[in-house]
C-alpha cells in the first residue's frame, strides 16, 4: 500500500520563485475603450521577462477573489459578468455573500486608481469536486452586474474543447500569491508573473510518481489536468495563486490553458505545478454561460520541451491518501 502525503495551505497565495523582481511602468495613460474589447487582447504590454512585477493592465483579465474583503485566491474574467476561479477557493458556494471580485488591480493594499470591487450573486463549482487532488477543481463565480470594460479590465479567450495545448509550449500565469513555499505576503503586493512550459498530464503524473518513487499504477494527475514548470525546478505558481489563470499567447491573442490547481511545494525538483485544463470543462461552462464564445485555434508543437507540481491555500490543511487517490493537492 502507498501513502501519498501532500501539504497545502487553505487560504491564499501564489508564488513565483526567481532570483530578482523588476517593476516596469505603466505605458497607457488613458483608461477608457471605445468599444467592446476582443477577449485575450490587453492594451498596456511590456517585456517578456519570467518571475517579475507584472506591469499594470499588463493582464487585465487577473482578479482578486475576496473572503469577507481579505484576499484568498485568484481567478479571470471570461466576460462582462462571469469569473473563472479554482472549486477549493469557495468552502460557502451557497453563501455568495461572502465573497467579492476585485478587477484592474495592481497591487493589493495599494493605491490602484483602475480598480473596482463588485458584490457576488452566485458560485457554481463541479459536484465531483471534494479535496484537493480531486477532479473538477473549477468554479464559475456570476457578479452582481455586469461590468464596463476598461484597458485595465477585460476579458481573456477561453479555449474550445477541441483545443490542445502541447508540451513545451511556453505560458505564464499571474497572481499574487506567496514567493517561496510558506513564505508571507508582502504588505504591498504587486501582481507577480512568471513564464513555465507546459507538461502534458502524462508526463506529470509520471514525475511525480518518480518523485514519490510510487510503482503502483494510481494515478495522480488525471486527463482533466495539465502541469506546467522545469523539471529542476525554480519557477512556479504558490499560496495563493489558486485559481488564477494559466495563459498562452497564440498568434497575438491570450487564451487560458488552466486554472491554478495545486501542488507538492512551491518550484520544487520533479513537482511541477498543477492545473485543471480549460478545454476539458468548455461544455460545463456552456451549459451556465449561453453566450459564451470560445476561440477554436489550431496551435503547433514547439520544439523544445519543458518540464515541470502544488495546491494554493492560506492555513494549515494536511492532505493524505492511502491507497490509489483520485488527485493531488489544490493552491490557493
Amino acid at each position: 500500500m502507498n501513502i501519498l502525503f501532500l501539504y497545502s495551505w487553505k487560504t491564499n497565495t501564489l508564488c513565483f520563485i526567481s532570483s530578482s523582481l523588476t517593476a516596469f511602468p505603466s505605458v497607457l495613460t488613458s483608461t477608457n475603450v471605445s468599444s467592446a474589447p476582443v477577449c485575450g487582447s490587453p492594451v498596456v504590454s511590456s517585456r517578456i521577462v519570467g518571475g517579475t512585477d507584472a506591469v499594470d493592465g499588463e493582464w487585465p483579465w487577473q482578479v482578486a477573489v475576496k473572503f469577507w474583503g481579505s484576499f484568498i485566491c485568484g481567478g479571470s474574467l471570461i466576460n462582462e459578468q462571469w469569473v473563472l476561479s479554482a472549486a477549493h477557493c469557495f468552502d460557502y458556494p451557497s453563501s455568495p455573500d461572502y465573497y467579492s471580485i476585485s478587477l484592474g488591480m495592481y497591487q493589493l493594499n495599494g493605491l490602484n486608481p483602475h480598480g473596482v470591487t463588485v458584490d457576488v450573486v452566485e458560485i457554481i463549482k463541479r459536484p465531483e469536486y471534494n479535496n484537493t487532488g480531486d477532479r473538477g477543481d473549477i468554479a464559475l463565480v456570476k457578479l452582481v452586474t455586469p461590468l464596463n470594460f476598461t484597458n485595465y479590465i477585460q476579458p481573456i479567450c477561453l479555449p474550445a474543447t477541441s483545443v490542445s495545448f502541447p508540451s513545451g509550449m511556453e505560458c505564464w500565469v499571474t497572481g499574487w500569491g506567496t514567493r517561496s513555499s510558506g513564505g508571507s505576503l508582502p504588505y504591498y503586493n504587486t501582481l507577480q508573473k512568471v513564464m513555465t512550459p507546459l507538461i502534458d498530464h502524462v508526463q506529470c503524473d509520471q514525475m511525480y510518481r518518480d518523485s514519490l518513487s510510487i510503482i503502483s499504477n494510481i494515478t495522480i494527475i488525471q486527463e482533466e489536468k495539465i502541469c506546467s514548470g522545469y523539471e529542476e525546478g525554480g519557477k512556479d505558481s504558490c499560496q495563493g495563486d489558486s485559481g488564477g489563470p494559466l495563459m498562452c499567447k497564440v498568434n497575438g491573442t491570450w487564451i487560458q490553458a488552466g486554472i491554478v490547481s495545486w501542488g507538492i511545494g512551491c518550484a520544487l525538483p520533479g513537482y511541477p505545478g498543477v492545473y485543471t485544463l480549460a478545454p476539458a470543462y468548455a461544455s460545463w461552462i456552456k451549459t451556465y454561460i449561453s453566450e459564451m464564445t470560445y476561440t477554436n485555434e489550431s496551435i503547433p508543437t514547439p520544439q523544445s520541451t519543458g518540464k515541470g507540481c502544488h495546491q494554493k491555500f492560506w492555513g494549515p490543511l494536511l492532505n493524505h491518501w492511502s491507497g490509489p487517490p483520485s488527485g493531488s493537492c489544490p493552491f490557493q
